[in-house]
């Protein structure tokens, strides 16, 4: 009974029915005045229709879904994940980026070079090209090609997306990519463009763009003696390139026009695992580092590696209860990092590292060992609220550092960190997602606008 009294009534529709009165003379005049009068004969079919349409479409109006609560559809309404706090990690909770108004590069266009197969998609044979950590060179291309931002005429495009992947080249001896034919490659598709397209000769490269998600940026190669050795190849010196690699001194490898960018952490794995752990769960490790730790370091071109970091980490807290460190690799590492407070982000070869990103995704403060390190979108990316700071030469006294700061300010810290705007600047999605990292990338391409041979032209006429 109670189902039946709180049950809403079925729509049965409505209809019009209508009957023509007669005249003061009586019926018999009625045929006299059709005779005379066509319209007249045929009104009450007209009224009829009209009111009929008139219901049937204020009907249609008031019920379509798209006008209740006066909401527009959103692109990303179609995107369902499992939980709301995974959901903030990669949707934004204000407007579509296709709802452009406000947005600082709303009239930015980028024109994506269709190259041969052998620059990029033969290499996605391998599936470990699309997810593992240097694959934001795979993400990026793939996000810039459903984006509003993508044109597919090159006369009006600001600037020219050149989609080489050279990271997936992966060695047979260790698994580890090797990028020794990278300069070749890249260079073989700028021979190819600028012999096809009149693009790259007339700004001589300056609105070109480039991913470099390795080691060493556009130096291409994974020792930092080497790279500074090899420098950066002079057909890419005059063009932008995204890469990981950023310090803030000077170094050979940044003289370039580049922007530090995130490196690639999968957004489906981060779901799956917040799904069973959610950030704000149970923490109960102190300190986590899982990873490469040289117990007898070796002396590789005058180079130690991560500069003895990791080996003095191991010495001196492996004993540690308060610091949980491993040396071996674990495939479910990351329901480690969603229980840890803090996340240990030491330096390897090069400064950054992919527990960077990790560590944000998953709530656990980012512990940043590497002296100098530019960090990806800092412009935007509070970083200095959301993690901790330790000098390399200061490791021996890192128990006390964390001490102190979880005896202070951690819950404003993890508070700034799991604000939902922070891991989703750091994370690349198969679409351009407002506020997520190739949306960062956009933003940055704006504000080299003047590097654009379109934009250039136009202003000075």
């Amino acid at each position: 009974m109670l189902e039946q009294k709180i049950r809403a009534p079925k729509n049965r529709g409505f209809y019009v029915r209508m009957k023509l009165l007669p005249g003061k003379h009586g019926r018999s005049s009625v045929p006299q005045l059709e005779k005379k009068n066509f319209f007249y004969r045929n009104c009450k079919w007209v009224l009829w229709l009209s009111l009929s349409f008139y219901f049937f479409s204020s009907y249609l109006i008031s019920n379509h879904p798209n006008q209740k609560n006066n909401k527009q559809p959103t692109a990303l309404s179609k995107t369902h994940f499992s939980s709301l706090a995974s959901r903030a990690l990669f949707e934004s909770t204000t407007n579509n980026i296709t709802q452009k108004q406000g947005l600082p590069f709303n009239d930015l266009k980028i024109f994506v070079y269709d190259l041969p197969a052998k620059y990029n998609t033969d290499w996605l044979k391998n599936e470990r090209c699309s997810t593992h950590l240097f694959a934001s060179e795979v993400a990026i291309h793939r996000a810039l090609l459903t984006s509003e931002y993508l044109t597919v005429d090159p006369y009006e495009a600001d600037f020219f997306f050149v989609p080489v992947y050279v990271s997936c080249n992966f060695s047979t001896v260790n698994g580890f990519p090797a990028i020794g034919h990278a300069r070749s490659l890249i260079a073989s598709a700028i021979n190819l463009i600028s012999t096809q397209y009149p693009f790259w000769d007339r700004s001589h490269g300056s609105d070109h763009v480039f991913v470099a998600s390795h080691d060493f940026g556009s130096c291409f190669h994974t020792m930092e003696d080497v790279a500074i050795s090899d420098g950066i190849p002079g057909f890419l010196k005059n063009s932008i390139v995204l890469q990981t690699f950023g310090v803030k001194q000077r170094h050979p490898c940044q003289e370039v026009e580049n922007v530090v960018i995130p490196p690639y952490v999968s957004p489906e794995s981060v779901l799956r695992t917040l799904e069973k752990s959610p950030v704000t769960g149970r923490r109960d490790i102190f300190a986590f580092f899982r990873g490469k730790m040289e117990v007898h370091p070796k002396n590789i071109s005058g180079r130690f590696y991560s500069k003895r970091v990791r080996t003095m980490l191991w010495r001196k807290y492996n004993g540690d209860r308060r610091f949980f460190l491993q040396r071996h690799r674990f495939a479910g590492y990351q329901s480690e990092i969603v229980r840890s407070v803090f996340c240990l982000c030491p330096l390897g070869w090069a400064p950054w590292s992919p527990r960077l990103v990790e560590s944000v995704a998953l709530g656990c403060v980012p512990v940043i060992i590497a002296d100098g390190i530019r960090l990806p979108f800092d412009d935007v990316v509070p970083w200095a609220e959301i993690s901790v700071n330790v000098a390399e030469k200061d490791v021996g006294k890192l128990a006390e550092i964390l001490e102190h700061v979880a005896a202070t300010n951690l819950s404003a810290i993890q508070k700034n960190l799991w604000d939902p705007r922070v891991p989703r600047a750091l994370m690349f999605n198969d679409r351009v997602h407002e506020g997520d990292a190739t949306w960062r990338v956009i933003s940055a391409l704006a504000n080299k606008r003047a590097r654009s041979y379109r934009r250039s032209r136009v202003s000075s006429q």
